[in-house]
Parts: C-alpha cells; structure tokens; sequence
C-alpha cells in the first residue's frame, strides 16, 4: 500500500512554471492522468483545477513527500519517504480514536469534524487501493474502541469480527473518497460519498448494521436539528461535510491562497453550520395534541450478562414489583398516576400465554398500576421462529394487542451461518432457536395516546423508526434490553440514538430498560429524567403528544437518495476523466515534461 502511495505522488522533481503553462495548455487531461497513476512523469501541478498548490508543495500538503533529492540528500529524503508511509496509516488510525472520543458518553461531539479533516488530509490525492487500506486503518481505529461492548459475556471473537467486517466496509467508503478527491469541489463529493458508505453498512451484510453512524455522535451537537430536516443522512452528510471542508480550507489558505479559492473551500465549513442553525425552528416540543403522564419501568436483574435469561422469573418478579410499589406511590400522593406504563423489552421473558403463573404476575401488577401497559416478553409457539414481543395489557381486559420487533440482530437474536460460527466461537449455541421478525409497525392506543414501538435494535434503522410515526404514533417507545452489556458504554450510545430520533420525527421519546439507563426524552431532544445503570426505579413525566411531521419523516429516505446520486455523479466524473485522459495518451498527445 504505501509503496503505491508513493509511485502515484510522483518522484520527479518539481518543476513549477513550466508545469503551470503546460497545464493550462493540456486541461484535464494529464491531472486525470496523473490521478490514475499513468503518467509518472506528469508534473506535478496537474490538479490546479481542483484548487492544489503546484509543485512539490501540493503534495506535500497533501500529507504526501514524493520527496526531491540534492545530490547530496538522498538519505535525507529516504527518510523523509520512509516515515510518510508509516506516518499516514497511523493519522488515520488516530482520526478514528478521535471520532470514537467525539462519541456519548462524552460530550465531545466537535471533535467529529476534526477527526474527518484529519482523514482528509490521508485520502485527499490517494490512489484507490491505499485509499481502501487508509480508511480501513481509520475504520479499526474507530471501531474497535466504540463496538468493545459486544464482547462483553462472550469474549474478543464476536467483537474483533464485527468491527474488522465493519472497518472494511469503511474501507470502501475511503477508497471512493480518495477517486473523488481530486475533483474539482472535492468535500462535497466526499460527503455524499461517505453517506453512501453509511448507506451500505445499513443494508448489508445480514440486515445491516448502522450502528455507529456520524448523525449519532450528535445528539448535543450544533448540527442536531438537520435531523428534523434530512433525517440522519443529511445530519452525518452535514458533519462528513464539514470536516471535508475544514481540511480544504486549511490546505487552501497554505498552500494556494487565491481568495476565490479560499472563499469557496470555506463555504464547505460555513454552509452546514449556517443550515443547521436556519433548522432551529423545525425543533420544538410544543404540545399540538395535549399532554398525557407516562411511567417508564427500570425493573434492574439479579445479575448482569448473557445468563440474565437464565434468571427469567427473577426478571419479571422485579418489574411486577416496581410496577406495584409505583402503585403505591402513587395513592400515597408522591407521584401523579400515570396514563400509561411501558416496561423494559424482555421483562418478561416466560411467555404469559402458555405460562399461567407468568400471567397472574403480570396481571396483578397491571390492575394495581390500573392503566394500560406495555409488557416486553418473548413468545414460544409451539413451531416456527421465537417472537420478541411487546403486549399491551389491559387492567380489565388483559392483553388486548402485539408488536412483534421487525428487526432481529444477526448473531444475538438469530444466528447465520450457526455451523460456520461454531468453528470460531462456542457461543454460537447460545442461541439455540432463532427469532423471526415481525411484519408491521406497532401502536399501541393507550388512554388516548398512540404509543409507537420501536424495540431496541430497531432505533438504529431510520426506515423503523419512520414507519412507525408514519403509523400514527404521537410518542415513541424504545424498550430495551441491555443487561447483556454490563456497564459498558452501549446503553448511552443507544440513549443518543433515541435523542436523535425525538428530534428527527418531533416525537417524544421514552426509554424503560431492564437496567442500563432508562429516559424521558422531549421532542426536543433533552433528556427531562433519567435512571442509573442496574437500579429499580420507576420514571414519571408528563409529556407533550405531536402528530404533525417534519420534513424528515414526510421525505423519508429521499435526502439519502438525493445524496447517494450526488455520490454516483462524483464517481461517473471520475470515470469519465480517465476516460478522457487514455484517449489522450492514446491519441498521442504530449504529457507534461
């Protein structure tokens, strides 16, 4: 890899005047040679149109030394090559650290940007291949650290194959933001270029996993209320955007100060930020359709880890109990009754329609709470897939409705390839009979309310979360279940995808967990209450109901479309360049000397 960063940056020396006239005479066509690595004598000035320095000073701000030898500085210069290809693979590395840092549970979301701008400066000018091999450097410096929680209770294998199998994917993304990097315009290219990247790792392999999307990150940031706009792709194409952009003007305002170019490189940077401060008004927690009192059950298990489900009964008596105790706290006056109760997905993980005594425990808890409420449990038929249910449980008439979770998570709900797994990892028969997914969106009428259930998993995906507002829901319910996770920073990476959902779909959003961290969420984003990690509690808040939609949920996966075309239009100039460009060296026209 890095020997081809070094062939496509170019050892000939510098030429500056001689390669500017020559590039004005030739256009296009010896930078889009140059770019592809066909011409290793092209001069080096042969991106001018895209705003680079001439000469050796492009490339070397493009974190590039090609370097030029006196005669008597080869070893000099051999250094200099040498420590640019260790240098670059460990800056992407470092990008991906920071944007993991820039991650809940910190509040550093601005280190985002700077992370991507640091990408930039390793891809900007890159060949394809050290493209792919730099941003998967970045991928694995990112990765690895934010998805550590899945190798909780099961040990390394599950989490250095996911993150390796992610970190490829983001491999991709690097190499086609190192073929549109030499476009004229660049950063915007780049951006959509990463939003498709996001794009993929959402739809494939098994499903998808969006899990550590750029738009995610942002849950205290300056480019929130994009997602009430664009949904979560234009939000991450705002940030990658942005990012890009810092990297250009800095490289701009160093290495080829003209004002126009200067003004049009800082536009990249000023542009998200002055969008994202015009969408303020689309962000508001005004009640349209009233108000109503809900509870969040946070029932906590007796022990944390995979073998929780071992303790299922343990499980179900706790959230029954806290249910019962809130009862009580509320005829002593200490807490307003509540409209409605969501419990935790996996409350009760013995299914209440083959199990009597599961029945009566629920069923006693719900007529002394005396409202409407929404039981996490796991379904057994007799054949077929198990089913990760949501039960809505009546005080009088008992369960009266389902919501069967759409999404199942690959390897923890269900297991492809179980055979092939084996061979790495033991763990696989955890999993001993698979969960098949739900078909429609589920809300719940609960005391006037429509309550939306998006279990879990499910909130990472934007078309679930949409779909179900779409369905009528005027608050979201994310039940989850994240005992399996320890105390692991998961749980607060999943409270800001739920922080970034409120704001998306303008919805109100509550969060019951078994034991992480349970919230109250406003449509505004802000958490109003909010538990501690493997404590009993019970949270009550009234909450503004909404029925309008935002533009985001109105356009749904339009914006990724638009933006996904903007991606595909980058790579078609691309390819159209070098087209171009060996139909020149074809024909015979002269190369730059």
């Amino acid at each position: 890899m890095s020997s081809s960063v070094t062939r496509a940056a170019g050892n000939e020396p510098p030429q500056p005047s001689a390669a500017a006239s020559t590039e004005a005479a030739n256009g296009t066509a010896n930078e889009a040679v140059t770019s592809e690595g066909t011409a290793a004598t092209a001069a080096p000035g042969t991106d001018q149109a895209s705003g680079n320095a001439p000469g050796a000073e492009a490339v070397t701000s493009a974190g590039s030394e090609a370097g030029t030898p006196a005669a008597d500085g080869a070893p000099a210069s051999a250094l200099r090559r040498r420590a640019a290809r260790f240098a670059r693979p460990g800056l992407a590395v470092l990008a991906g650290a920071l944007l993991y840092a820039s991650f809940p549970p910190r509040p550093l979301w601005w280190l985002a940007p700077f992370a991507l701008a640091l990408l930039a400066g390793c891809l900007h000018g890159r060949r394809a291949r050290a493209g792919f091999g730099l941003g998967f450097l970045f991928g694995l410096g990112y990765l690895l650290p934010l998805l550590v929680w899945t190798s909780e209770g099961v040990g390394p294998v599950p989490w250095l194959a996911l993150a390796t199998l992610e970190a490829l994917l983001i491999g991709l993304t690097g190499l086609g933001i190192a073929l549109v990097s030499r476009l004229p315009a660049w950063p915007l290219w780049a951006a959509a270029v990463w939003v498709a990247g996001e794009a993929l790792r959402a739809r494939a392999p098994f499903g998808g996993f969006p899990w550590g999307k750029l738009a995610f990150g942002q849950a205290d940031g300056l480019f929130l209320p994009l997602a009430a706009l664009g949904g979560t792709p234009l939000l991450s194409f705002a940030v990658a955007l942005c990012g890009f952009g810092l990297y250009e003007a800095l490289r701009v305002a160093r290495a080829h100060p003209r004002r126009t170019a200067a003004a049009l490189a800082a536009l990249t940077v000023a542009a998200p930020i002055g969008a994202a401060l015009a969408a303020r008004p689309l962000v508001s927690d005004a009640a349209e359709d009233g108000t109503a009192v809900a509870a969040v059950i946070q029932g906590n298990v007796p022990r944390a880890g995979f073998d929780f489900n071992a303790q299922r009964r343990a499980v179900l008596d706790n959230h029954a109990k806290r249910t019962v105790q809130l009862a009580e706290d509320v005829k002593a006056g200490r807490v307003p009754k509540p409209d409605f109760v969501v419990w935790p997905e996996n409350s009760s993980d013995i299914d209440p329609f083959t199990q009597p005594d599961a029945y009566d425990v629920i069923d006693k808890a719900v007529k002394a709470i005396g409202v409407p409420v929404a039981i996490g449990s796991v379904l057994v038929p007799e054949s077929g897939p198990l089913r990760n249910t949501m039960i809505l449980w009546d005080p009088v008439k008992g369960p009266t409705d389902t919501y069967d979770k759409r999404k199942i998570q690959p390897f923890g709900e269900r297991m492809p390839m179980r055979s092939f797994v084996r061979i790495f990892s033991a763990d696989v028969d955890r999993v001993r009979r698979d969960f098949g997914p739900g078909k429609d969106p589920g809300v719940f009428a609960m005391a006037g309310s429509g309550v939306g259930m998006v279990t879990c998993y499910e909130a990472a995906f934007d078309d679930a979360v949409r779909s179900t507002v779409r369905a009528g829901a005027q608050v979201i319910a994310v039940p989850s279940n994240n005992a399996t996770f320890g105390r692991s920073q998961m749980t607060y990476q999943q409270l800001a995808m739920d922080r970034i959902r409120a704001v998306e779909h303008s919805r109100s959003v509550l969060v019951p967990v078994t034991s992480g961290v349970s919230a109250v969420i406003r449509p505004d984003g802000t958490i109003v209450q909010q538990t501690r990690m493997f404590t009993a509690d019970a949270l009550v808040a009234e909450i503004p109901l909404r029925s309008a939609e935002t533009p985001a949920t109105r356009f749904g996966p339009l914006p990724e479309y638009v933006l996904l075309a903007v991606a595909a239009a980058g790579f078609g100039w691309v390819l159209t360049r070098r087209i171009r460009a060996r139909r020149a060296v074809g024909a015979g026209t002269p190369a730059a000397s």
